[in-house]
């Protein structure tokens, strides 16, 4: 078992990281402290990683993707975490994966082809007003009318929601949990844009009045948990990412910034604070490729893997961009650094599709089915 990149791996993520440097420009943000994600360029990054393929990652060559494995996609997702880049990209991978997983012939055919080309956005709308992402869905029915369904009710928490053309939503059919395409720009759709506090991120609710949809499956209950596993990854590949250039921000701060006589990184408190953030960047980084593989490599330890690596770089990267204010000291906080839409990033990350505590339970449940089926 052999973990270093090969050189494919290391030209894939130094090619994103000059892309992502060169392009991304958060000073509109920066600028404005009343910024939303509307002024961060969102749309216009969309535009650019579509020309480069990016929206097809994931999806198959025989739809017109690149059929990139999970580790392939941390190379890129990670460079994403790195600049905090502003993008629908998260919601993407969700409807393709979703797709990929439960769609017929002709339904893949007509959507991830149009997702890969940059042609059509989607989102995932999964979650309930309460948070909770996994089990029955009770604010979303769905009920049959003629050859197609119409949905009722409402999904919360819908990243990249508001920008979707093609959303895939959980509702509740029969008792079971089903999975609908519906298309966002219809009438029956209402659209409420979140004041999420990371602008880098749109984040919507969405109310459904006998809106028109399509059967993706009628019980996502082996579709769900596989989807589920690679939006962990994702959340925590950005994470990771993230942690890795908040570390080097705050080491070059303490370099540079003189107090008493001599550069703050010379205090214990602040040398150790760095030290001890290198540890838990270094452990993410691994934590996330071990994931990465084994998602791609269809290894049962897979869920266990992308869970841990959520919870870790969760708690991790929350703690690394607290610190790195405090290091950064009164200018720490004022919004023309970027040191607060690290820690917003952070927090978004920590929170969407589960936090650190409920994926710990998840990794112990899964450790208690394994043990009581050997």
């Amino acid at each position: 078992m052999n973990f270093s990149l090969d050189d494919d791996h290391r030209m894939l993520r130094d090619t994103a990281r000059v892309f992502l440097e060169k392009e991304i420009n958060l000073d509109p943000i920066l600028k404005n402290p009343k910024s939303t994600v509307a002024d961060s360029g969102y749309e216009a990054n969309w535009q650019k990683i579509a020309e480069l393929g990016w929206p097809g990652l994931v999806i198959p060559e025989e739809y017109g993707g690149s059929g990139m494995t999970p580790l392939d996609l941390v190379m890129i997702v990670q460079e994403i975490g790195r600049t905090v880049a502003p993008t629908p990209l998260l919601g993407a991978l969700a409807g393709a994966w979703t797709l990929m997983r439960a769609g017929s012939e002709s339904q893949k055919q007509k959507y991830l082809a149009a997702v890969a080309a940059g042609e059509t956005k989607m989102a995932l709308a999964v979650s309930d007003a309460n948070g909770e992402y996994d089990g029955p869905s009770s604010d979303a029915k769905a009920t049959q009318a003629g050859s197609g369904y119409k949905i009722n009710g409402s999904k919360s928490f819908v990243v990249d929601g508001g920008s979707a053309d093609t959303l895939v939503v959980a509702a509740e059919n029969g008792g079971k949990r089903g999975l609908f395409l519906v298309d966002a720009k219809q009438a029956g759709v209402d659209v409420k844009t979140l004041p999420w506090k990371d602008v880098t991120r749109e984040v919507v609710n969405i109310n459904f009045k006998d809106a028109d949809a399509e059967l993706l499956a009628a019980d996502d209950a082996d579709i769900w948990p596989w989807v589920r596993d690679r939006l962990l990854l994702t959340l925590a590949a950005d994470s990771a990412g993230g942690l890795q250039r908040i570390l080097e921000m705050s080491t070059e701060y303490a370099k540079e910034r003189v107090a008493f006589g001599k550069p703050i990184g010379a205090y214990q408190s602040i040398k150790h604070g760095l030290a001890d953030t290198f540890g838990t960047s270094e452990a993410a980084s691994v934590g996330v490729l071990y994931a990465g593989w084994a998602l791609s490599d269809d290894n049962e330890e897979g869920p266990i893997a992308a869970a841990m690596a959520k919870a870790y770089t969760s708690d991790a990267y929350s703690a690394a961009t607290h610190q790195s204010i405090q290091i950064f000291g009164a200018i720490g906080f004022t919004w023309e650094m970027k040191n607060h839409l690290y820690f917003k990033r952070a927090r978004s990350n920590a929170e969407l599709f589960g936090g650190a505590s409920a994926q710990r339970s998840r990794v112990l449940d899964m450790a208690v089915t394994r043990k009581a089926a050997a």
